[in-house]
């Protein structure tokens, strides 16, 4: 009846026991309902992500009234389906666009293979003229990335051009990406950090864009990019995440009174239902990565499970 709303059918027979019988606890909910306690568990941070219970005054968990969870869940999933609908729309008028020439010339170049990407890149990076935009996801970038990287970027900020780019956090952890992106920054490139990113990208001029033929493969090729309206959007989606950053050479907060940018996408990654492994790869580092991370938050947060962790986040305002 729920699965709509995002519930799972073990999610929506723990919601309604516990609504049916407020004072069972995990052991309790566990035995009535014939499953493993670790069912439990797993259904209460799910539950917890979709704010349907809390912990009230003795740390229990109880469900939220069904005319309060349940309608303000059905608002926000009828929220997020308008959204949907929109950016439907948008990609509707995207591939009309696509389908259109503007004074005869190709709109959207085929490159096949990472060599002609970097050729392509290599063009681009002669020819810009006022700015070089990129998003940089995963942690340690190829070395042969780097090296043709290097020179292309030093030559273009010294004609002024203004090179932009945001690396995936988990960079951090490679000296060698780290120390390009210091020799970049020591010639004017300007860098930030975000949590996730949602995949490759470059924008040269505001004016023509690469991005992968396949986000998960981007070796396989890219596509380049020349319609004004994808151009825009992929314009807007950088500045959104450029302005969320975090500036290179700040650290993400660490500060026990609150959480980093990468802790909180954790926690947000965990409520959506992604995995240890789903979460990892979001995040551009390994499960076990994921699991010292959540271990640390926990402790911080003095709490017994992943689900405790986030409603005290929550519960701090940390989220």
């Amino acid at each position: 009846m729920l699965e709509a709303l995002g519930l799972s059918a073990t999610d929506e027979s723990v919601y309604l026991t516990m609504i049916a019988h407020p004072t069972l606890d995990v052991a309790g909910l566990a035995a009535r309902l014939h499953i493993d306690q670790s069912q439990v568990h797993h259904a209460l941070d799910a539950l917890a992500g979709l704010a349907l219970i809390r912990l009230d005054a003795g740390g229990a968990a109880r469900a939220v009234r069904p005319q309060t969870g349940l309608a303000a869940l059905l608002t926000k999933v009828e929220a997020d389906i308008a959204v949907r609908q929109r950016q439907i729309e948008t990609v509707r008028t995207a591939i009309a666009d696509l389908a259109m020439t503007h004074d005869h010339e190709e709109v959207a170049i085929r490159l096949k293979g990472i060599e002609a990407v970097r050729e392509r890149l290599a063009e681009l990076a002669r020819t810009a003229k006022t700015e070089c935009l990129s998003f940089t996801p995963g942690g340690a970038q190829p070395a042969d990335t780097l090296q043709s990287e290097a020179p292309l970027n030093a030559a273009a900020l010294e004609r002024t051009v203004r090179i932009r780019n945001v690396y995936q956090d988990s960079f951090r952890n490679d000296p060698a990406t780290l120390a390009h992106a210091r020799r970049m920054a020591e010639l004017g490139s300007e860098s930030r950090t975000a949590p996730t990113l949602p995949m490759r990208m470059v924008i040269v001029d505001r004016s023509i864009a690469l991005t992968p033929i396949d986000p998960r493969q981007p070796r396989l090729g890219a596509l380049e990019l020349r319609s004004p309206g994808l151009v825009a959007g992929l314009l807007a989606l950088f500045e959104q995440v450029w302005q969320q950053g975090t500036p290179f050479g700040d650290s993400p907060d660490k500060r026990s009174t609150t959480l980093g940018p990468q802790e909180k996408a954790l926690l947000q990654l965990f409520a959506a239902g992604h995995t240890d492994e789903s979460a990892a790869r979001q995040l551009g580092v390994s499960a076990r990565s994921v699991q010292r991370l959540m271990n640390s938050l926990t402790d911080r947060l003095e709490a017994s499970s992943r689900f405790q962790a986030g409603v005290e986040a929550a519960r701090r305002g940390w989220i």
